[in-house]
């Protein structure tokens, strides 16, 4: 199967992780407007990823994982990548949904507090799922050729 979402979830990915990083230098530059505007963004782009990855995985790939043919000491590296990534973006969704809540109902406090967590979480899963994206789909050794 060839589709071009697995490259258009990366590179919303990776759109996501600018938009992160850009907010989180307006909001140290006390630039709350351009803030709230980065941080919207980052999640408007997360959120077509998960609607992109989730239609990719049930209705084009029918659940059928794409397999990583690395072997030794570079598939544990990329199980670890992946593993990671994938528990901490199940994490993260109730959290990013938590600290726009607590942002959207003025509770400041409460959402600097918990906004220390979810960032670097969610910086964390967008900048791995490109890495996951290039580790499958570019890095991935062929399963014919053995590496003696």
């Amino acid at each position: 199967m060839n589709s071009p979402l697995p490259a258009i979830n990366a590179a919303l990915n990776g759109c996501a992780t600018v938009l992160l990083v850009c907010g989180l230098l307006a909001i140290k530059r006390k630039r709350v407007e351009v803030h709230v505007r980065f941080m919207l963004a980052a999640f408007v782009v997360s959120s077509a990823f998960l609607a992109s990855y989730l239609y990719y995985h049930f209705a084009v790939a029918k659940g059928a994982p794409t397999s990583y043919h690395g072997q030794g000491a570079a598939r544990a590296a990329y199980l670890t990548l992946l593993i990671s990534h994938s528990l901490l973006a199940v994490v993260n969704l109730p959290m990013v949904l938590r600290t726009l809540y607590l942002a959207w109902r003025q509770r400041w406090d409460a959402h600097r507090r918990l906004a220390r967590w979810t960032f670097p979480i969610w910086l964390y899963v967008s900048a791995t799922g490109v890495l996951v994206y290039l580790v499958l789909y570019h890095w991935n050794p062929d399963p014919g050729v053995r590496i003696q």
